[in-house]
């Protein structure tokens, strides 16, 4: 088995820039229903991952942020309370699968850390429930 079957292109993935602000992410992850967002660079690489609990912590922790000030404060700028790891879309499976028992998706990258799409815990779980019914 194959990484690829499991990917769900970069093209149907919603992901923020590095330099968005915390407003951007908030209402693109409201609109879209999420509550963990890949990031990338400039350059199409995966940076990490932003939840919805990062975006939290930095508001309790920081003075004067608050909705109404959100497009002042750089999502970059956001602690990750957890590393959300990659995984190459040459890795086996064992990898995929040690990365997506903790995770409800995977970002995968390319050879050169580019950004390809993610996959899914759900479509997985799936897989493997279809294989043993």
């Amino acid at each position: 088995m194959n990484i690829a079957f499991f990917l769900l292109p970069k093209n149907d993935v919603i992901v923020l820039d590095k330099d968005s602000t915390i407003r951007q992410a908030l209402e693109k992850m409201e609109y879209h229903g999420y509550t963990a967002v890949p990031v990338i660079d400039e350059e199409g690489r995966y940076v990490n991952t932003l939840t919805e609990g990062d975006i939290l912590w930095k508001i309790k922790k920081t003075r004067g942020l608050n909705f109404d000030t959100t497009s002042k404060y750089f999502i970059k700028d956001i602690e990750r309370r957890r590393k959300i790891k990659a995984v190459s879309i040459n890795s086996d499976m064992m990898d995929l699968l040690e990365l997506v028992k903790g995770q409800n998706f995977v970002p995968v990258v390319d050879d050169q850390d580019v950004f390809i799409g993610i996959v899914r815990r759900s479509e997985i779980i799936s897989y493997y429930f279809d294989q043993i019914k």
